[in-house]
């Protein structure tokens, strides 16, 4: 089984010790039970799956978007569809293979040879159908690449003369399985995410060693000195905040594309963290070509063509996105009463960035006010290379913050992606059909 936490270099950083085992590397059980496990919405997850696991933990810190969640996840593993329940599942393992997420690949797999599966499949993708193998480009672009898809890609899969052809419907579902695998890989990763214990309960199972990671905050009394700073950050964020809510300045269309523009090639070249340099664009590789989110968005286009192809699931995913983009406890850290609308546009709005989808109305000035390097590395990381995240970029950004608030970042993070995915596969069948 992989592991899910890398060893830490040897730094001068305090680096908090881990916990023996729960559902998080990064969140300590205690928080996770405290402000999850009570919420009716947990009940019904233990009655309808007959457990709650560690995905359903973390996510429990926020109930109404893990209702929405559920039932998303509920109607696309579950109910009548056009691909048979053991397919869904391998899609899934395949997709999540992507990221080296063997938290959702070992999950899976558990379920798809209870479906009925094959279990030969699981040695090999050679194994499967070649329908199946056929999935494995549109698969590679979808988690990596989602800008190049094409209605080419869709034609080779779909077409009349095509071998072993795919309707239109059991597409947009598959479609559907491998992005909701790779964003879900993403909330893993974001949120150090261990796999559930395995039924014996040997502890030498456990992927997280007293050596790796970080799962518990920092001791406040022994760097009173950083503790301070964290303070001093919140409430310079929030007056940053309090500038962008009541800037009424306006700036050209010019000015507005140049501002995307920045901040989409800043975004291309991201330290990962402060002794290692990744580049997250491919040697020669440009930034994605722009989608205008006018020509091309989910309000206006990928709603309606979901909708006639795969209609529950169009409701599902649109009732999703709104509940995570409105949601909000109006806190932030230590203070209370706080709009935080304009912090929660900007993560979504710079996620979308990174993937080419450019608002014409919305000022990216407002990302770089507003969100501090490492949480844009954070970000970037887990958006793009959820398998890289380290505890040191979860634990470096928002110091001050609670936990619950670092995975309400992750619900953003997540249906960011999955939407920009969506959009590019979605547009791309779009320009098939037409």
């Amino acid at each position: 089984m992989n592991t899910y936490i890398r060893p830490m270099k040897e730094e001068a950083v305090d680096v908090p010790q881990a916990l023996p085992s729960g559902p998080s590397a990064f969140i300590p059980t205690e928080e996770i039970l405290e402000e999850g496990a009570a919420q009716e919405v947990m009940s019904e997850a233990l009655l309808s799956e007959g457990r709650a696991d560690h995905i359903i933990m973390a996510m429990g810190l926020h109930p109404t978007y893990l209702a929405c969640f559920l039932r998303t996840q509920h109607a696309l593993l579950q109910l009548d569809g056009p691909l048979p329940l053991s397919w869904r599942h391998f899609i899934i393992i395949l997709a999540s293979a992507r990221h080296q997420c063997s938290y959702l690949v070992q999950h899976h797999s558990s379920a798809f040879l209870l479906a009925g599966g094959d279990e030969s499949w699981l040695r090999g993708l050679d194994r499967a159908p070649p329908k199946i193998q056929h999935l494995q480009t549109l698969n590679k672009l979808l988690a990596h690449r989602p800008w190049i898809i094409t209605q080419e890609h869709i034609q080779e899969l779909v077409c009349p003369g095509a071998e072993a052809r795919w309707s239109l419907a059991e597409l947009i579902q598959a479609v559907v399985l491998m992005s909701h695998a790779h964003s879900l890989a993403s909330f893993v990763w974001g949120c150090g995410v261990l796999p559930e214990p395995e039924p014996s309960g040997d502890p030498a199972l456990q992927p997280c060693s007293p050596t790796e990671s970080c799962c518990s905050a920092p001791d406040k009394s022994r760097n009173q000195q950083a503790w301070s700073e964290a303070v001093d950050e919140v409430k310079l964020l929030m007056e940053k905040m309090m500038r962008v809510q009541q800037q009424g300045e306006e700036f050209t269309q010019e000015e507005m594309v140049t501002r995307f523009e920045r901040e989409r090639t800043e975004s291309l070249l991201e330290h990962a963290d402060d002794f290692t340099y990744q580049d997250f664009s491919p040697r020669g590789v440009q930034a994605p070509p722009t989608m205008r989110a006018q020509d091309y968005s989910w309000e206006d286009h990928g709603f309606s063509l979901m909708n006639r192809l795969y209609g529950e699931m169009a409701q599902l995913l649109d009732e999703k996105f709104q509940v995570v983009c409105a949601l909000t406890y109006h806190t932030m850290a230590m203070h209370s009463h706080v709009d935080t609308s304009t912090l929660r546009k900007a993560i979504w709005n710079y996620i979308h960035c990174i993937y080419g989808i450019r608002y014409d109305d919305y000022n990216y000035g407002e990302v770089n006010q507003l969100l501090e390097r490492s949480l844009k590395v954070y970000v970037k990381t887990v958006a793009c290379h959820p398998e890289k995240t380290t505890p040191r970029m979860y634990f470096s950004f928002w110091r001050q913050f609670r936990h619950s608030e670092k995975v309400h970042v992750n619900l953003l993070l997540m249906e960011a992606r999955l939407q920009a995915a969506l959009l590019y596969a979605l547009r791309a069948i779009t320009r098939y059909m037409t």
